[in-house]
C-alpha cells in the first residue's frame, strides 16, 4: 500500500484539460482584479468547477456534461448565497447559525452525491458542491445577489466555450456526438442512494465532530472537515479509498508548506490570480495520476482563494486546515471501514 500511495500513473494528454481549467480560472478572476470586484472572486471561482467535467470525452459529449455540472453547481451558489441571507435576516448568534451551516451543508452532500450520480458525471461525489455550499454561505459580507450570480453565470459560460475551443484546430476536432439518453438500472439506482447515505453521514459526522473540537479548541472552517471526510468515499476498493483518505492529509501538509511560502512572498492581487491558474492547471495534471501530488497544489489554491475574499491570519488559515483535514479524513476512513467491521461482527455473532 505504500509503494501504490507514492506511485504515479502514465500521463494520458493531461495538459489539455488542465491547460483549459487554469485558464477558466485565470480570465474571470483577472477581470475581477481590474474591475476591483475580488469581494465576487469565490463565485467566479466555484463557477469554474464546470470545466473540471468530461475532461477525456469527445467535444459534444463534453458539452453536454459540463452543461449539467455548470446547472447543477449554479443552483448549489444559490442556495448558498440565499442560506447567508437567511442567516443574517434571523438574526441567530454565532453557535446556532454554524450548526445550522453544517446541517445544510450535509443536505447538499448527500443530495449532490445522488444528483451526480443521477447524471452521470465525473469527476463522482459532491466534494465540490459541499465546498463551494459552505464557503459562500460562510461569507459574512455578501455582495448584492445579482452580481454574484452573474459572475458565477458568466463565469460558466466561459468554461463551456474553453470545452470545446479546441475544435476550431482540425487535428484537435471531434465529432459532435451528444451523449446517450440516462436509462438506469434499478442496481445503479440503488447504488446512487446508497453513495448519497455514504456521503450525508461522512460529512454531517465531521462537521458535527468538527464543530464540537472547534467551539472548545478555537479553530474554525469546519466545512474543510466534512470536504476532507467525502474523499475517502471515491473509489472502488476499501484499500483505495482508505489510501486516498491518507493521501489528503500527506497533501495537504505539503501544500500547506508551499503555501506559507507563497504567503511570504506578499503578492499583488493579479500576481495571486496567477498563482491560482497555476495551481488549478497542476491540480488538473495530476489529480487522476497520483491524488496526494495533486493535493499539494490544491492546498494552496483553495487557501488563497479563502484570503482573497475574507483576508485573515494566514497563520489561522494553515492551522485550521490541517486540523480540518486530519478530522475529516479520519472520518472518511472510519465510514469506509464501517461496514466490513460490521459485516465481520455480525459473522462472529452468527458463528458463535
Amino acid at each position: 500500500m505504500l509503494a501504490e500511495m507514492f506511485s504515479i500513473a502514465p500521463a494520458n494528454k493531461d495538459h489539455h484539460p488542465a491547460l483549459r481549467c487554469a485558464v477558466g480560472v485565470f480570465v474571470p478572476l483577472f477581470i475581477l482584479v481590474l474591475l476591483g470586484r475580488l469581494d465576487l472572486a469565490i463565485f467566479a471561482s466555484f463557477g469554474a468547477f464546470t470545466g473540471i467535467y468530461g475532461r477525456g470525452e469527445p467535444h459534444g459529449i463534453r458539452f453536454a456534461l459540463q452543461l449539467r455540472a455548470g446547472l447543477l453547481m449554479l443552483l448549489v451558489i444559490l442556495l448558498a448565497a440565499l442560506a447567508a441571507r437567511m442567516e443574517a435576516a434571523w438574526g441567530l448568534d454565532v453557535p446556532t447559525t454554524t450548526w445550522l451551516l453544517v446541517l445544510a451543508t450535509t443536505v447538499v452532500a448527500g443530495a449532490c452525491s445522488v444528483a451526480i450520480s443521477w447524471l452521470r458525471l465525473r469527476p463522482a461525489g459532491s466534494l465540490f458542491h459541499i465546498f463551494a455550499f459552505a464557503a459562500i454561505a460562510s461569507i459574512p459580507n455578501q455582495p448584492a445577489l445579482w452580481q454574484g450570480m452573474l459572475v458565477s453565470v458568466l463565469t460558466t459560460g466561459f468554461c463551456l466555450l474553453i470545452g470545446f475551443s479546441s475544435r476550431v484546430l482540425p487535428s484537435h476536432r471531434t465529432p459532435w456526438a451528444r451523449p446517450r439518453p440516462i436509462r438506469r438500472t434499478p442496481d445503479e439506482k440503488r447504488a446512487a442512494w446508497l453513495e448519497g447515505f455514504g456521503y450525508l453521514v461522512a460529512a454531517g459526522l465531521a462537521g458535527a465532530l468538527a464543530t464540537w473540537a472547534g467551539e472548545r479548541l478555537g479553530f474554525g472552517h469546519n466545512y474543510w472537515a466534512m470536504v476532507a471526510a467525502v474523499v475517502p468515499l471515491v473509489g472502488h476498493t476499501t484499500r483505495h479509498r482508505v489510501r486516498r483518505g491518507i493521501q489528503r492529509i500527506i497533501g495537504t501538509v505539503l501544500g500547506l508548506v508551499i503555501l506559507a511560502g507563497i504567503v511570504l512572498l506578499g503578492l499583488q492581487p493579479w500576481q495571486t490570480v496567477l498563482v491560482m491558474a497555476l495551481c488549478q492547471f497542476g491540480a488538473e495534471m495530476f489529480i487522476i495520476r497520483q491524488y496526494l501530488l495533486a493535493q499539494v497544489f490544491v492546498t494552496p489554491l483553495a487557501l488563497i482563494s479563502t484570503l482573497l475574499v475574507v483576508p485573515s491570519a494566514p497563520g489561522i488559515l494553515l492551522r485550521d486546515r490541517i486540523i480540518e483535514t486530519v478530522i475529516g479524513a479520519a472520518v472518511g476512513i472510519a465510514v469506509v471501514l464501517a461496514p466490513g467491521a460490521w459485516r465481520r461482527v455480525r459473522q462472529r455473532t452468527t458463528t458463535a
